[in-house]
Order: structure tokens, then sequence, then C-alpha cells
């Protein structure tokens, strides 16, 4: 193969690998230090500040794309999570595997609040928040859910909770092991239909 056309395919890999190495290095950098900047990052990733600009015109840009990456993994792992049967019972599995992964992600997302508007941050929360609506428009369909309020509402607390508990964590009034359980007992007391009794989690 003539060295001319292997020259933009070794570039384009180059290339790659600086992004990924970039990424994973505010990754570090961003989950030690929110506020962690962009001379920092590339210093980590053994890149010049020129070549991180290169391919992320701005921290926001970087700090979007980290965040936009830890959701699409998260949601990918909870592929893997039952949500058959009792949708009460599958809200609380999906809830035990969520929470550990928005616990690690805790900084990441405090970089994110602060570098990304809020409609940025519920566009990358889409994807995953389309599996919990489906799982609660079942268990409204099957009536252990509440039907008098929109089943993207109840989505909406859900998210409020779990991202609560982080906020609540990081200024030391709440431990991380005992979170999971918290968000399950106040979202299934949230979801549950007025006067009927609330399940355990």
């Amino acid at each position: 193969m003539p060295r001319t056309s292997q020259a933009p395919a070794n570039k384009r890999a180059d290339a790659q690998r600086n992004i990924e190495a970039i990424l994973d290095a505010a990754v570090t950098c961003l989950s030690r230090d929110p506020e962690a900047s962009v001379g920092e990052i590339a210093k980590a990733a053994g890149v010049g500040r020129v070549t991180l600009y290169g391919h992320f015109t701005s921290r926001a840009d970087l700090v979007d794309a980290v965040f936009t990456r830890t959701v699409e993994h998260a949601d990918a792992a909870l592929d893997a999570v039952d949500t058959t049967g009792d949708p009460r019972r599958a809200l609380a599995r999906l809830i035990t595997a969520t929470w550990p992964m928005i616990d690690r992600a805790r900084s990441i997302r405090a970089a994110a609040l602060t570098a990304l508007p809020p409609e940025r941050l519920h566009a990358a929360h889409e994807t995953p928040m389309r599996r919990v609506q489906k799982l609660v428009e079942r268990g409204q369909d099957e009536g252990v859910f509440r039907s008098d309020l929109p089943a993207t509402w109840l989505v909406g607390v859900l998210l409020s909770v779990m991202h609560g508990a982080a906020d609540e964590i990081n200024a030391g009034q709440l431990v991380a092991d005992d979170a999971a359980g918290l968000i399950s007992a106040t979202v299934l007391a949230a979801y549950t239909p007025p006067g009927r009794q609330v399940p355990k989690p």
C-alpha cells in the first residue's frame, strides 16, 4: 500500500487515541476535582493544550463529552438489569443498580452543573430515562403506580431524588451506602397510588 494512503489513516488513529486519552484523563481529574482546569487535564492526558483544544473547543465542550460518555456507559450497564415482573420490585432493582454509578460520577455531575446549561443536562439523560419511563408506564397500566400524575413527572421525581442524594453525600449529610435504600423508599412512596399501602423496597 502506498505510504501516502497510510498517512491519513495513521493520523486518524493518533487523533482517536488522543481523544480517548483526554477523555480518560478528564474523568480522573474531574472525579478528583470538579473544577479541574484544561491545563491539568491536558497534562494528565500527556498532550499539550493546543492538542486538547484541537479536539474540544472549550472546557465546557470537554465536560459535555465526559458527562455524555459517563451517562452512556451507565445506560449500557443497565441493560443487564431485570425490569420484568412486578414493576415495584423492578424499580427497586433498577435503583439499586443505578445508584453506584451515580455515586461514582458525583464530581463529574458537579462539573457538568457549572459548565453546561440545564437543557443540555436534561438531553444527556433522555436515553436512560426512557428506560425508567417504560417501567413507570407499565406500573401505571397495572395499577401499582399512580396514574393521576404524568409518567414523565414521576420519572423526573426519581432523577431529582437520586441527584438530591448525591448532593446530600457531598454535603456530608448522608452515607453513600444508605442512599439506594432511602431512594427506593422515597420513590416508591411517591409512586404508590393515593390510599394504597406503600410496599417495602
